[in-house]
């Protein structure tokens, strides 16, 4: 695999799986808060700045010229490794240190439902934690979280940097 590839979804896998372990930390020290999804989201975009830089150096390596397929695929794959290490470091937290999250975050989702919501939330809830128990199912759900965000960054940066050889 193509060392660019490699050493940038590597250094964005880092601060996407720093930030995880972090907010997993202060969630489990401070169960009654809730964390900003906003913070998550923020720093998945940090991570993914390496697929831009990543798809920067691929163009510089290739005298200056990229095509959009081939600034795509260099986008996808960073975006593949940050993905697949955001699952694994999350699923070594789920089932060493936080195996009650599923109630956890059950529980904070029924707390700030309204009135009129509780009823719907709870079952919602309820089968989210059904669906929980499953390891497939977490890796899908964790998968979620992170690919189509990095998908849509290769995408948009793959769009901005693509620069066409004129004959």
């Amino acid at each position: 695999m193509n060392n660019i590839i490699v050493k940038n979804g590597l250094l964005g896998s880092s601060i996407v799986s720093a930030l995880l372990i972090s907010i997993t930390m202060y969630m489990k020290s401070n169960p009654e808060k809730e964390v900003s999804m906003m913070i998550g989201f923020a720093g998945m975009l940090l991570a993914f700045i390496f697929v831009a830089l990543g798809i920067k150096q691929q163009r510089n390596a290739s005298n200056g010229f990229i095509s959009f397929g081939k600034a795509f695929l260099t986008g996808f794959w960073i975006t593949l490794i940050i993905s697949t290490i955001y699952v694994l470091v999350w699923l070594v937290i789920l089932y060493n240190f936080f195996p009650n999250f599923a109630e956890h975050y059950t529980d904070m989702a029924i707390a700030k439902a309204s009135p009129d919501e509780v009823a719907k939330v709870t079952e919602d809830m309820n089968s989210f934690k059904e669906m929980y128990k499953n390891p497939i199912m977490v890796i899908l759900f964790t998968y979620m979280e992170i690919l189509p965000l990095g998908i849509v960054f290769s995408l948009v940066s793959a769009l901005i940097l693509k620069k066409k050889q004129i004959n």
